[in-house]
């Protein structure tokens, strides 16, 4: 019998907005949404994967290495195996379908990063829906990397707040953020040197915008920590956010502790 369900928002992301025109590539981290979803299935949790348009989110070929598994090849290998066969991963769900099921049926939500939620999970209806809806019953609502981006989705206004940051205007994106659900929350997010690391290495370009800019035109208090990809988690009333792909275990192990203290098996 299973302790409960966690919904897992992803990104159908490929490619986001660069400086010098175009886009760059871009995805999901394939262990920033493997490893939190393996240990939540392993403390007894069912875990189901909703999408914008119940496709499976793509994954950045930037992440697809043992890299990112504490150099572990075999670690790698099976998180590849995971995602490309466990039903937990490959159900194809609409998040509208999730919000049409029944909210109440889940214990908890998370969303990995990867940048891609800065390209549609921040601007979009649903996962403002979603996240309102934990947010008002103080459920576990956990982030990772630049999914904490995602939280500006329930921002009054959202789509034209991901524009006013585009157009470079954080007094604007500001304004249009007022009433923001967690406005003075303490939180974390992909910080904007290590976003330096992606855009000097990876993407070859700059971004408009980096996370800890439009949390904080949100509102949010961001911390990060003084060196650069240290693993970091920080945990205010329901919100759980964890700075980079290295916090992927250690927000897992957060989020399972609060459930722990909040759930009961259904």
């Amino acid at each position: 019998m299973a302790k409960g369900k966690v919904l897992v928002l992803g990104s159908n992301a490929t490619r986001i907005e660069v400086r010098n025109g175009g886009t760059g590539a871009t995805g999901q981290y394939l262990n920033e949404t493997v490893v939190p979803a393996q240990a939540l299935i392993a403390a007894g949790y069912d875990v189901v994967l909703a999408t914008p348009n119940g496709q499976k989110p793509h994954i950045d070929a930037a992440s697809r290495s043992a890299q990112h598994f504490e150099g572990d090849e075999a670690a790698f290998e099976r998180a590849e195996a995971f995602y490309a066969s466990d039903p937990s991963m490959n159900q194809g769900r609409t998040l509208r379908s999730a919000i049409e099921e029944g909210l109440d049926n889940y214990a908890a939500v998370f969303v990995p990063g990867g940048q891609a939620p800065m390209v549609d999970l921040m601007q979009d209806a649903d996962v403002g829906e979603i996240l309102r809806h934990f947010h008002a019953r103080q459920k576990p609502t956990a982030l990772l990397c630049h999914g904490p981006v995602a939280l500006a989705a329930t921002v009054p206004a959202a789509r034209e707040f991901r524009a006013a940051l585009l157009a470079g205007d954080k007094a604007k994106a500001a304004e249009l953020a007022k009433g923001w659900p967690y406005a003075g929350y303490k939180m974390t997010i992909f910080s904007g040197t290590e976003e330096k690391v992606i855009e000097d290495n990876i993407l070859h370009d700059k971004l408009y915008f980096n996370g800890v800019d439009a949390l904080e035109a949100a509102g949010g208090q961001v911390h990060n920590t003084a060196v650069d990809f240290d693993p970091h988690v920080i945990v205010d009333r329901e919100l759980i956010t964890g700075q980079n792909p290295r916090s992927d275990r250690p927000i897992a192990a957060k989020l399972i502790e609060t459930l722990a203290r909040t759930t009961v098996a259904v």
